[in-house]
């Protein structure tokens, strides 16, 4: 398997000699096939080769992309931006843009060109945190994310997809959570989901919370002058009661109308989870 460095994308073996990193920009996967080792060996060359123009399609189409969904007239031309359209479509009684759902779809992107004609037992990219996954039949994957306690995925479960999203995270959000993880269908889905749970999870009256308009924060963000979450002060008991029902009830309608399989939110110690569903509860840490 070849491995390029370079200016532009990079790959590389971690230490432990089975899993791979590919990095370019903002965007870094963590990549692991597991399965006989030709169709491992084909299996991170065709991920390679797809990672390699992501970053570059998906700056060629950023205007697009910072778009609010209710504005957007065509389809991108790419196909992770296609999958961010996709996964935010859904959502169209928000604001939100595609941006909401990249670093899933890009997980998703080379998850599928990974494992396109080879034969794995599972597979899995995982990107800052929001996780693609494949499973053969009878393969679970163990996983965890900020604030939750390890959860195991099998095959037999509709969940291909981990997402956490928060004000703490590497994207603005609107709301004061922790954190808000989701399981989904795809990545992407999770992505979006948990962005639009985590802005929902908020106050709606005074509160010591800090907030900042996004543009002031990054020129260029897709959420323009909406004001964006710096800072969050101790809150009392009622106060993140309060704030969690609201992001819990946004979680409720997504899963009964089938976005998302289950969902757990943080706010300084305490949680909110909806029911258990199809996978083993998202438990409280």
């Amino acid at each position: 398997m070849s491995v390029f460095r370079g200016s532009g994308p990079q790959a590389a073996w971690l230490p432990d000699g089975r899993r791979l990193h590919l990095q370019h920009g903002p965007i870094d996967l963590i990549v692991e096939a597991v399965g006989d080792a030709a169709e491992v060996t084909a299996a991170y060359d065709q991920a390679q080769d797809a990672f390699r123009p992501v970053l570059e399609d998906l700056v060629s189409e950023l205007p697009l992309l910072r778009t609010p969904l209710y504005k957007i007239k065509s389809a991108p031309a790419g196909a992770v931006a296609g999958r961010m359209l996709r996964a935010v479509s859904p959502h169209d009684g928000d604001f939100v843009t595609p941006m909401a759902a990249v670093a899933g779809a890009v997980a998703d992107h080379v998850l599928a060109a990974l494992c396109r004609g080879r034969n794995l037992r599972r597979a899995y990219v995982n990107n800052g945190g929001d996780i693609a996954l494949y499973l053969a039949p009878g393969e679970t994957f163990a996983a965890g994310a900020p604030h939750m306690a390890k959860i195991e995925i099998s095959s037999a479960d509709k969940v291909r997809g981990i997402a956490t999203s928060g004000w703490r995270g590497r994207s603005h959000s609107l709301g004061i959570a922790d954190a808000v993880s989701v399981l989904a269908l795809s990545a992407a889905a999770a992505d979006a989901a948990a962005t639009l749970i985590a802005n929902a999870v908020t106050l709606p009256g005074p509160a010591p919370v800090r907030r900042q308009p996004a543009r002031e924060l990054a020129p260029d963000s897709d959420l323009g002058d909406r004001l964006v979450t710096v800072e969050v002060g101790v809150l009392n008991d009622g106060e993140k009661a309060a704030a969690l029902e609201r992001g819990l009830k946004v979680a409720q309608v997504m899963h009964r109308h089938g976005l998302i399989v289950d969902a757990s939110l943080y706010v300084q110690g305490q949680s909110r989870s909806l029911e258990r569903t199809a996978t083993k509860s998202l438990v409280h840490a």
